[in-house]
């Protein structure tokens, strides 16, 4: 079974960057990041296969956030830049075999990091 191992979360403020790495125990299928803020419901962020593939983000993210992969490490990369006060929330990194009609959610990924905080504050 993969294991996933996050780190990278912090504190930064609006305007800041911050980058999450997820290690996986071994590549397979796609890697999903997810985010769950205080009250509210878990939501998609963006998403790569380890092989092949193009990333996806939510609008919420796009052009702002870049997923990376490094295929030796077996880890992928979340970096954030220009960071949001409506980013801070918990962010998990999850492993599964999605299709691709539903890659953008949580229930087609089975293995979950512990998750990470991302605080934005001023």
């Amino acid at each position: 079974q993969v294991q996933l191992i996050e780190s990278g979360g912090g504190s930064v403020q609006p305007g800041g960057s911050l980058r999450l790495s997820c290690e996986a125990s071994q590549r397979d299928g796609a890697l999903g990041w997810f985010r769950q803020a205080p009250g509210k419901e878990r939501e998609f962020v963006a998403a790569s296969r380890w092989i092949g593939g193009i990333p996806y983000y939510a609008d919420a993210v796009k052009g702002r956030f870049t997923i990376s992969k490094d295929n030796a490490k077996n880890t992928m990369y979340l970096q954030m830049n220009s960071l949001k006060l409506e980013d801070t929330a918990v962010y998990f990194c999850a492993a599964g075999r999605p299709i691709l009609s539903t890659i953008r959610r949580p229930s087609a990924y089975n293995i979950w990091g512990q998750g990470t905080q991302v605080t934005v504050s001023s």
